[in-house]
């Protein structure tokens, strides 16, 4: 999971507080509960603007997890390419260990293949060794099809991961697209022998809605894409919702669309 602050409203003190969330994103006592204690539980990234950038590295320093960094006019994409690049290039000599960019939406709904490509390019040229995800804006993009191109182009182009969603337009991340996309990686990957990762972001609010994606990903890609290298989610509100189940199997009062019917 990756979690992320991205209000205009973002404060030094927040995006630290959410750092210590992803630090411990279980509450002792209910560690202790669970007697899971031994196990290392944190998650794999916070994403920020960057301006925040600096601030997450200091709180996030020795903990393993990632700082992402979003990047190219975030969320719409739509200044000057020049500029979105400089961006990007400020947020890896900051020290962010992963970009997360926009595309050009103009440039799928008019079918500019070559734009697109070059467009990625250049940002994973300015990304450097630095992790890349490209955000497609899949609820912006129509049509599957256009959906299922702009994932092959975005993996061609030299994308790490490919991502849903920003989280800010009116549909995110569903069922429908994530299977375009998940289906798209595989494709690629069987083509080229490369293996790129799937992050689904933007209304995954619920822990039974986060095992609808994870049996996608096993039925789909298999369990070695089961892992923060390889998936990740992009949703801060199902961390809540994890807590609430796991605090409900703790005490015994598990919801019972959780159960299994025999149980």
């Amino acid at each position: 999971m990756d979690l992320t602050t991205l209000s205009g409203d973002d404060t030094d003190e927040r995006v630290r507080r959410l750092c210590a969330k992803g630090r411990q994103p279980i509450q002792h006592d209910l560690v202790a509960k669970l007697g899971i204690g031994q196990l290392e539980i944190k998650v794999a990234a916070v994403c920020v603007y960057h301006t925040f950038v600096e601030t997450a590295l200091h709180a996030l320093e020795g903990s393993g997890i990632h700082v992402a960094a979003v990047s190219t006019g975030f969320p719409a994409g739509l200044s000057p390419l020049a500029e979105r690049v400089a961006e990007i290039r400020r947020s890896v000599e900051a020290g962010a260990h992963e970009i997360d960019v926009v595309i050009t939406r103009a440039h799928v709904f008019a079918g500019r293949w070559q734009a697109l490509y070059d467009e990625i390019a250049a940002f994973k040229q300015a990304c450097g060794k630095t992790h890349m995800k490209v955000i497609l804006g899949a609820g912006d993009l129509l049509t599957l099809r256009n959906v299922a191109r702009a994932s092959v182009v975005a993996m061609m182009a030299g994308a790490d991961f490919i991502k849903t969603s920003t989280g800010k337009e009116s549909s995110n991340a569903t069922l429908p697209v994530s299977l375009v996309m998940v289906r798209a990686i595989r494709e690629y990957a069987q083509q080229t022998g490369m293996a790129v990762g799937f992050k689904p972001a933007g209304g995954i609010r619920t822990a039974k809605q986060s095992i609808d994606w994870l049996a996608l990903m096993k039925e789909e890609l298999g369990d070695s894409w089961l892992c923060a290298e390889m998936f990740r989610f992009g949703a801060s509100g199902l961390l809540g919702d994890i807590e609430r189940q796991l605090e409900h199997y703790a005490t015994g009062r598990y919801s019972a669309e959780y159960r299994h019917p025999m149980a």
